[in-house]
């Protein structure tokens, strides 16, 4: 009989595993691929990893699913109180485009960084869920879904509210049962970029 599957927030401790799980995790998420389609995955990774887990040691919370001492999902939530954060993170991508205008990842983060700053909800306070990847071998086992029951179920003891964008049909469905709902908007990304799925979580 394998170990129990849990779901605990993640420490400072866990910087070097997370590192593991999301550099083999990251790579085929949607977004990311989109991101960096026709360019080297690592030299993105090298930089976005570390800044995605920094975050969320500080300001976010990063939520894992594993067994014993293995990561096999990893989630990262921001605490969304105002407009302010996400439209500082659509200026900062626009600006590191701007100094390099020949850098496709670059140019498709920017869009994408503005259009979900310029599409987000303006209903605050509310948490957000930046990110969830489930390590390839891991994938199929729950622990993506054993993430989001956890955080739900203490969102809505808590009367808080939350809101993704699922990035394919399969995950806003494993979303649905979760009780995200549709807010009715898509968001197509170019260049045979996948559609965005917002939907919303009301506690």
């Amino acid at each position: 009989m394998g170990a129990e599957l849990s779901v605990r927030r993640a420490e400072r401790d866990d910087f070097d595993p997370l590192m593991t799980a999301l550099r083999e995790a990251a790579p085929d998420e949607a977004v990311t691929e989109w991101i960096m389609r026709g360019h080297p995955m690592d030299q993105f990774l090298d930089v976005y990893l570390p800044e995605i887990i920094e975050r969320g040691f500080g300001d976010d919370e990063i939520w894992i699913a594993g067994a014993e001492d293995e990561i096999w999902a990893v989630s990262v939530w921001q605490a969304v109180t105002s407009v302010d954060r996400l439209l500082a993170d659509a200026t900062t991508a626009r600006e590191h485009a701007e100094r390099a205008p020949d850098s496709r990842p670059l140019q498709r983060s920017a869009y994408v960084t503005e259009l979900l700053a310029r599409e987000h909800p303006r209903r605050f306070p509310h948490r957000y869920l930046e990110l969830i990847v489930t390590v390839p071998r891991y994938r199929g086992q729950g622990a993506g879904a054993a993430i989001l029951g956890d955080r739900t179920r203490a969102l809505a003891a808590a009367g808080m509210p939350a809101y993704l964008e699922a990035s394919t049909e399969r995950s806003s469905r494993l979303y649905a049962r979760q009780g995200f709902v549709p807010t009715g908007a898509t968001h197509t990304l170019p260049e045979d970029g996948p559609t965005l799925i917002p939907m919303w979580f009301a506690a």
